[in-house]
């Protein structure tokens, strides 16, 4: 959570530059390219995902805007048995942690963290 913090704070001081540095100017809005629309201030956004994010209280203060995506069981069951995992998850490792663990994170976002999106 560190680094990632670390990161975020380096987006906020300066978005341009922290996208400069990390070689990803080209996701920069090329302003000569725009003759239509005048403008005045740029906008960024940086998009963070992870179901754990809201949990962590000093990682969540940095948030101005916070949606929580979610899929029904069965969906994510699905998406989890098709990814490939080196060792691979043991048999019942979903139903016995992945989900019950999940539904814990998500009640304890849902009782701490306000302006949620959901």
């Amino acid at each position: 959570m560190k680094n990632m913090m670390s990161q975020i704070n380096a987006w906020h001081r300066n978005p341009k530059s922290f996208l400069h540095s990390r070689e990803m100017d080209s996701l920069l809005c090329n302003t000569d390219k725009v003759s239509v629309l005048e403008i005045k201030d740029e906008t960024y956004l940086l998009i963070i995902e992870g179901f754990l994010l809201f949990n962590y209280m000093p990682l969540n203060e940095q948030f101005n805007k916070r949606y929580f995506l979610s899929i029904p069981y069965e969906e994510c069951k699905k998406r989890r048995s098709t990814r490939v995992y080196v060792p691979p998850d043991p048999p019942g490792y979903f139903d016995g942690h992945v989900w019950p663990m999940y539904l814990k994170n998500r009640k304890e976002m849902e009782d701490n963290v306000s302006d949620i999106g959901i």
